[in-house]
């Protein structure tokens, strides 16, 4: 098999991924995964991930990553002294991305001209070289969630991006949004799964010890950054409800992020701060995906969302939002896990009492476990050697 998959890249090709990023949020693990599983699975191909302003300084430091090779574009460390919150002042940071990288990024890639460059975020930019300077290297565009059409975007991806190579995108909703609002003709796109997990890595990690705190308690899990995004106030409210019909039952929220005080103020005014942990970040989060009653994607959007992918690799039983974009994917209409209607109270109470009834988990566990399978890093690699050897 792994043979196979070998052989499929008869030609070494040089490719380069280019997303810099102000935050590091998931979209960043899927290019490092990315990159990490084509120069792991398709040893023929020259693998290198493109460090604008210093974004990935941090990536070199991480073990997983350690035979990428990592290309700088400037000979000092910017990324850190860009602000990254707010509106203003991010799209400020972006422009500054934009103007000190123009002519670095050009001559790299003239120079060095790889077969192949990934692009993801400040994705106008090499569009925008590639239209005056019309490079030999294919680009390949990822978009992921549903994107904002403002003109300027739509403007690009619509006129610029007519010499594309190819765009994917991690699930067939964003796929189908592209093709809906003809920003792209649907044979230029291709969903290409993002590689979340190695099995063996998950079988090895979630084996590792729990919070001692957690031991000998019966708990639901929730794992995010902190954020509006992931909607865990809702999550808190509704635990409340259910804590007064299973005394015995606790909540673990894994994660940091703006809103962790609004949270606890939260908390202690239900009067549940002896029920809900906040745990903060967690380097390791399959103990708790291994230990936990049920995990809750309680998330207003997602694409489809990292950990639900975990947690179905860990063999947890699932209870999800249906929230653009993605996770029904998965779980279609139950058949992975119970899905609920995007931020509605009752239909999440009415899902929690299915899931708390549900003679038949085991099938549930079984359907979507078959499903994440095209989300380890060896499926992302097998994927993407085919479709660039079929283009």
């Amino acid at each position: 098999m792994y043979e196979n998959l070998k052989n499929q890249s008869k030609l070494k090709n040089k490719i380069y991924y280019w997303s810099p990023f102000l935050t590091n949020v998931a979209t960043i693990k899927a290019v490092l995964n990315s990159a990490f599983a084509i120069n792991k699975y398709l040893k023929s191909n020259e693998v290198s991930v493109l460090n604008a302003v210093g974004e990935f300084e941090f990536a070199k430091k991480i073990e997983k990553y350690q035979n990428l090779k990592f290309l700088n574009l400037l000979k000092y460390d910017l990324h850190k002294y860009l602000p990254a919150r707010g509106f203003i002042k991010s799209r400020i940071s972006y422009l500054i991305i934009f103007l000190m990288c123009f002519f670095s990024l050009k001559n790299i890639i003239k120079k060095n001209k790889p077969n192949y460059l990934v692009i993801h975020l400040i994705t106008s930019l090499p569009i925008i070289l590639n239209s005056i300077f019309k490079f030999e290297t294919k680009i390949i565009l990822r978009i992921s969630g549903l994107p904002k059409m403002n003109f300027l975007r739509k403007f690009i991806w619509i006129n610029l991006g007519k010499n594309l190579h190819m765009i994917t995108t991690p699930t067939l909703s964003t796929k189908n949004y592209l093709i809906k609002n003809k920003i792209f003709p649907e044979e230029k796109v291709f969903v290409l799964r993002d590689p979340v997990i190695s099995i063996k890595n998950v079988n090895k990690q979630k084996n590792e010890n729990l919070d001692y705190r957690l031991i000998n308690k019966d708990f639901i899990l929730g794992i995010g950054r902190l954020t509006k995004q992931k909607n865990f106030e809702f999550l808190i409210e509704n635990f409340k409800i259910i804590s007064q019909n299973n005394k015995n039952l606790h909540l673990v929220i894994l994660g940091d992020g703006e809103e962790k005080n609004k949270l606890l103020k939260i908390i202690n005014k239900l009067d549940i701060a002896d029920k809900v942990f906040l745990l903060g970040f967690q380097k390791n989060i399959y103990p708790y995906l291994k230990h936990t009653k049920c995990f809750i994607l309680s998330s207003l959007w997602e694409d489809p969302g990292f950990v639900l992918i975990e947690a179905a690799s860990s063999n947890s039983l699932i209870i999800s939002s249906n929230c653009p974009n993605g996770p029904e994917e998965l779980i279609e209409n139950d058949n992975g896990g119970f899905v609920y209607l995007n931020n509605n109270s009752e239909s999440f109470q009415k899902k929690f009492n299915e899931f708390l009834n549900d003679k038949n988990s085991y099938r549930k566990k079984i359907f979507i476990k078959k499903k994440v399978l095209d989300f380890t890093e060896y499926r992302h690699a097998d994927r993407f050697s085919r479709i660039i050897n079929e283009k």
